[in-house]
C-alpha cells in the first residue's frame, strides 16, 4: 500500500499545484447540483436553484410569517434538505434555517432580502423548521401541509450574515483547504483525469465541508462527522451509486409474514458480534446492491444460530440471478428472500465472488451452502425489534442515510426533522444495541468497507424510531 501511495504522490502534488493557481476562483455558495430522476411517484432530491423550489420556499415563508405572532419578519436563511414527490400535483418537503430580521410587520409589507438577519445569534433566533407544501401549478393554488419548527440545537449555529475575508486570511484558509484536499486524494489513493475534474472535485470538497460542518453543528449525539471516502461526491453523485431509490417506494412492497413476538424483554445491551453470528465488513463498491448486502447478512446470523457454522454467502448471486430487484439500481429485502428460495439457496462467497456489476446469473444448484424456509416482517416498535434480535439473530433493516455520507465515528443523532422516515434509501443490518455514556444505540453493520465510520459501522440513536430504522425491519427464517 505504502507503495502504491508513493507513486501517487507526484500527481496529487501535480494537481494540488494546478488547484492553488485557481482556488481563488472557488465560490462560496456551491454548486448547482442536477436533479436525479426518480420513478413515478417516488421523493426525488432538489436544487436549491430549482425554481419550483423557491417558489415553495417563499409560499411557505410567508404562511409562516402570517401565522406568527412575532413582532418581527422572519425568513430562511439556509436551505438544509429538499425532495418533491409527484401526488396530483407536486408535494415539496422542505428542511430549512430560518431567523428574525430587524424588519419589523408594521412597517414592510413584503418579506426581501433586504430584510437583514440580526448579526447576534441570541437576537437572531434561528429555528430549524421542516415544511411541506402541495403546489397545483395548472390550478396556480399552493397548500402549507405541514409546519413543524424547532430551535437550533444550543452548539454554536453558524451565522448568516458573512464577513469579508482580508487577502491574509482568504490566503490561509486557500492553503488549509488545499491541505485537506491532498490529504483527502492521498488518504483514499484518489487521481483525477484532468486539471478541470480536479477542480470540479476541490469544488465538491469544499462544499461538502461545509455540509459537514453543518450536520456536526445541528447533531444532537456524539457523533463526529467530517472528511470521508465520499467527500469528493456530490449528494447527488453519492444518492445515485451509493443509496437504494427502490427502498422508498412503498407501492413495490409486498406484504410479508409478521414474525412472532419474542418470549421477553431485551436486556440493556447485546451484540451478535460478540456471539460469532456476524461476518466482517464488506465492501458493495460503486453498486447500488446494499440490499443484497443486509439480505445476506441476516441469512448468515440466521445460518449461524440453526448450524453453528458462521458462512460469508454471496451477494453477486443476488445481483445476477434476482429476477425481481434491480441489481446496482436497487432492490427490496422482501423481493430478495423470494428469490432466493426460488433458486432453492446461497452459494458462498468464495465459488461465487462479487464484482460489483451485474453479469449473467452464474448459480449452480450443486454449490448451495445455505437455504431459506420463508421470510418474516418485524414490528415496528424498537424495543420489540431489540427482544427479536437477542432471540432469534441479526436484523435486515433500511433506513434514511441523511447524516451517513460524513458519518466518522460516534453516535450519531440527526434532528428528525432533517431524518425523515418516507425518505428510507439505505439497507444495513442490525447488529445489536446498548449504550454508550448513557447514550443509547443502535450497532449497524454498513457495507461501504471497514474504512467507513467505525471500522464499517454506523451508531445510530436508539429509541426514537429516527430515521426510519424501526419501519423495514425483517428477516429470513431457516427451520
Amino acid at each position: 500500500m505504502e507503495g502504491k501511495l508513493s507513486r501517487c504522490h507526484p500527481l496529487i502534488v501535480g494537481f494540488v499545484l494546478v488547484l492553488a493557481c485557481s482556488v481563488r476562483a472557488l465560490e462560496e455558495d456551491g454548486l448547482d447540483r442536477p436533479m436525479i430522476p426518480g420513478a413515478p411517484g417516488a421523493p426525488v432530491r432538489l436544487s436549491e436553484t430549482d425554481p419550483g423550489l423557491m417558489k415553495a420556499v417563499k409560499f411557505a415563508e410567508e404562511r409562516y410569517n402570517v401565522a406568527s405572532n412575532g413582532m418581527h419578519i422572519r425568513r430562511v436563511s439556509k436551505i438544509v434538505s429538499a425532495s418533491k414527490q409527484l401526488v396530483k400535483g407536486v408535494r415539496y418537503s422542505i428542511t430549512v434555517e430560518i431567523g428574525r430580521t430587524q424588519c419589523k410587520k408594521s412597517e414592510v409589507l413584503h418579506i426581501s432580502e433586504e430584510c437583514e438577519f440580526f448579526s447576534e445569534s441570541q437576537k437572531q433566533k434561528t429555528e430549524v423548521c421542516l415544511f411541506e407544501v402541495w403546489d397545483i401549478p395548472w390550478q396556480n393554488k399552493s397548500t402549507l401541509l405541514k409546519q413543524k419548527c424547532q430551535p437550533a440545537v444550543s452548539k454554536e449555529t453558524p451565522k448568516v450574515v458573512r464577513v469579508p475575508l482580508t487577502r491574509d486570511k482568504t490566503t490561509k484558509e486557500s492553503l488549509e483547504l488545499l491541505t485537506k484536499f491532498k490529504d483527502f486524494m492521498i488518504t483514499y489513493n484518489r487521481s483525477y483525469s484532468s486539471q478541470e475534474e480536479a477542480q470540479k472535485r476541490l469544488r465538491i470538497f469544499q462544499q461538502n465541508l461545509k455540509t459537514a460542518e453543518t450536520l456536526q453543528s445541528l447533531d444532537q449525539g456524539t457523533a463526529e462527522y467530517g472528511v470521508t471516502k465520499f467527500s469528493d461526491l456530490t449528494e447527488d453523485e453519492f444518492r445515485m451509486i451509493y443509496l437504494n431509490p427502490m427502498l422508498n417506494q412503498w407501492s413495490l412492497q409486498k406484504t410479508m409474514k409478521p414474525a412472532a413476538p419474542a418470549s421477553k424483554a431485551a436486556p440493556d445491551s447485546w451484540d451478535w458480534r460478540e456471539h460469532g453470528a456476524v461476518s466482517p465488513v464488506k465492501n458493495q463498491g460503486m453498486c447500488g446492491s446494499c440490499w443484497a448486502f443486509s439480505v445476506t447478512g441476516n441469512i448468515e446470523g440466521q445460518w449461524f444460530r440453526k448450524t453453528g457454522q458462521l458462512l460469508s454467502l454471496s451477494e453477486q448471486e443476488l445481483v445476477d440471478c434476482d429476477k425481481l430487484d434491480q441489481a446496482c439500481g436497487g432492490g427490496l429485502p422482501s423481493n430478495a428472500y423470494d428469490a432466493i428460495e426460488h433458486l432453492g439457496g446461497l452459494e458462498t462467497e468464495t465459488d461465487y465472488s462479487y464484482t460489483g456489476h451485474k453479469q449473467s446469473c452464474g448459480f449452480t444448484s450443486g454449490k448451495v451452502a445455505a437455504y431459506i424456509n420463508s421470510s418474516v416482517e418485524l414490528p415496528n416498535d424498537e424495543n420489540d425489534i431489540a427482544a427479536w434480535l437477542v432471540e432469534n439473530g441479526p436484523v435486515s433493516a433500511a433506513l434514511n442515510a441523511f447524516a451517513m455520507q460524513f458519518y466518522r465515528k460516534g453516535i450519531s443523532h440527526p434532528l428528525k426533522i432533517f431524518c425523515s422516515s418516507w425518505m428510507i434509501d439505505h439497507a444495513v443490518l442490525l447488529v445489536g444495541f446498548g449504550e454508550r455514556n448513557g447514550v443509547p444505540f443502535w450497532a449497524i453493520k454498513n457495507s461501504w468497507g471497514e474504512d467507513y465510520g467505525e471500522q464499517g459501522y454506523y451508531y445510530l440513536y436508539k429509541g426514537s424510531r429516527l430515521c426510519g430504522i424501526n419501519k423495514m425491519c425483517s428477516s429470513a427464517v431457516v427451520n
